[in-house]
């Protein structure tokens, strides 16, 4: 079923959303080995590698867990947006990959408070596959989930951070805003953690086989901006 998208028509789109505190998913800068033990007191030689030795199988969930209008679709386009890059809508729950010929293939997105507060355009600038998770101190300091991870959660099934991630960067800077994979598929389409923008596994590893590193990303405002 095809839908009409325009970058007009998005900012301009008005949604709501229950918004409600629950395990972070904020990830660590991407240059964090460079910071040495100085940064934070975490010692650089126990972290787990950046990305899993191990492909793991993407567990596929099944269309009928998610709503409608957050599967995976092929939308018409009709934006000034060229083909190749990423348009992300943090209000609407939606991420846009542009294609030839007026069309965008749709993605249903999870985003938590903190995936409101930056918005501009990015690109990318690190891919990783099964990355690990460093939860930031403040959230070792008050949760015992994130502090049995203080020196990193590797890369696999298990962790918050999924089956794939995409690292943006702005003016040659790492922006600390993620697009990644989730292991809690009912989180589509809601506002529930202090994380970046959150997609199913099956559907971020589509869409990392299909963007390459300097790739374009939008992340339109969200509804506090």
């Amino acid at each position: 079923m095809s839908a009409l998208l325009s970058r007009r028509a998005i900012l301009c789109a008005a949604v709501s959303a229950a918004m409600a505190p629950a395990f972070a998913m904020a990830q660590e800068p991407a240059s964090y080995e460079s910071y040495g033990p100085l940064a934070d007191g975490r010692d650089p030689s126990l972290l787990p590698p950046t990305e899993s030795p191990i492909d793991y199988p993407i567990q596929e969930i099944s269309a009928g867990k998610i709503p409608a209008r957050f599967r995976r679709q092929l939308v018409t386009y009709d934006g000034g947006e060229w083909p190749g890059t990423i348009i992300v809508d943090p209000q609407n729950r939606f991420l846009y990959h542009i294609r030839e010929g007026g069309k965008a293939v749709r993605y249903g997105v999870g985003v938590g408070r903190d995936g409101f507060e930056w918005n501009g355009d990015a690109i990318i600038g690190l891919k990783r596959r099964w990355p690990r998770w460093l939860p930031p101190l403040e959230m070792v300091e008050r949760d015992e989930k994130a502090a049995e991870w203080v020196n990193g959660m590797p890369g696999g099934p298990e962790n918050p951070l999924g089956a794939r991630a995409l690292y943006l960067y702005s003016n040659g800077e790492d922006t600390l805003y993620r697009i990644h994979g989730t292991n809690d598929p009912k989180s589509i389409g809601k506002a529930l953690s202090s994380g970046c923008i959150r997609m199913l596994n099956q559907d971020i590893a589509d869409l990392y086989l299909k963007v390459p590193k300097g790739s374009r990303v939008v992340v339109l405002p969200g509804v506090s901006a």
